[in-house]
């Protein structure tokens, strides 16, 4: 059996990649909660910018984990197109749930239930998916009550996440639950890469794929990227308050509004005939 390291870098790439998951997520809440208070298109393109900030922050939380993951005996290489294809799952699973929970209608309840099991179902198999791009020499084995640990984990956490969605406004609490839904989500992978055993058979042939360098890291800094700009957008984008605000400012004079007279004092015929009568 291989020699597992999770954090061959200390404590950097734990933080860090929790780090990751709490922006996607605190991303994700502030676009539910505007979707929530808007109709129509715009309520749909929150939520898929929800959908994306949390795939983004997943994806990226269990790369950059993955930067400190070695296996004693056996160089590591990544699949490109099942990574990739972890991500397109983590965003188009993570859109559903969000969709689910953003046109529930008045069932919340339901909705909140679909959109957790969907979206945590979605979340562990970006996990498993990602574990199964790895390229090593030998066989990894899952113990499988871990990996249904692991599952379970990310039902709980989308579910709470979404729940923190719907009932959390103020930007304090959306920040807490973000912090929590963080946390969960890096326990789900570190809770799934415990269930992992390696059974390293040596080999000097060449393993096919892209090193963690060549391909992850460039595209989980590319994903980091994309979170930042998205804060911003979401940052600086007007509330449904503030949009309100700005139209009962700019709007016309009601019919039943009394005239504004703007002509100086005495400049019309009428007041200036009395003011010579009181003149003479």
């Amino acid at each position: 059996m291989g020699h597992l390291d999770h954090a061959a870098f200390g404590w950097l790439t734990p933080v860090l990649s929790c780090a990751m998951a709490c922006v996607g997520a605190a991303l994700g809440l502030r676009c539910t909660v505007r979707a929530l208070d808007a109709t129509g298109r715009a309520r749909r393109n929150w939520l898929l910018t929800a959908a994306s900030a949390i795939g983004s922050g997943i994806w990226t939380m269990h790369f950059v984990a993955m930067l400190g993951f070695g296996v004693t005996g056996t160089d590591i290489r990544y699949d490109v197109p099942l990574t990739v294809l972890g991500l397109v799952v983590a965003m188009a699973v993570v859109g559903v749930g969000m969709l689910a929970v953003g046109h529930g209608g008045r069932d919340r309840t339901r909705s909140l239930l679909v959109g957790g099991l969907t979206t945590g179902v979605g979340v562990a198999s970006m996990h498993y998916l990602g574990m199964a791009a790895l390229r090593l020499h030998g066989q990894i084995r899952y113990d499988p009550l871990l990996v249904g640990l692991s599952v379970l984990i990310a039902v709980v956490a989308a579910t709470a996440a979404l729940w923190a969605a719907l009932h959390i406004h103020a930007p304090a609490a959306v920040a807490f639950a973000s912090l929590v839904m963080g946390a969960a989500v890096s326990s789900m992978h570190y809770t799934g890469m415990l269930a992992v055993s390696v059974e390293v058979a040596p080999s000097g042939a060449a393993l096919p794929g892209a090193t963690v360098m060549q391909f992850v890291f460039p595209l989980a800094v590319g994903l980091g990227s994309y979170l930042f700009v998205t804060a911003a957008f979401v940052a600086l984008s007007p509330t449904a308050g503030e949009r309100a605000a700005y139209a009962s400012a700019g709007r016309p004079a009601e019919p039943d509004d009394p005239p504004v007279d703007l002509a100086p004092r005495g400049s019309r015929p009428a007041e200036a005939a009395r003011t010579r009568t009181r003149t003479y």
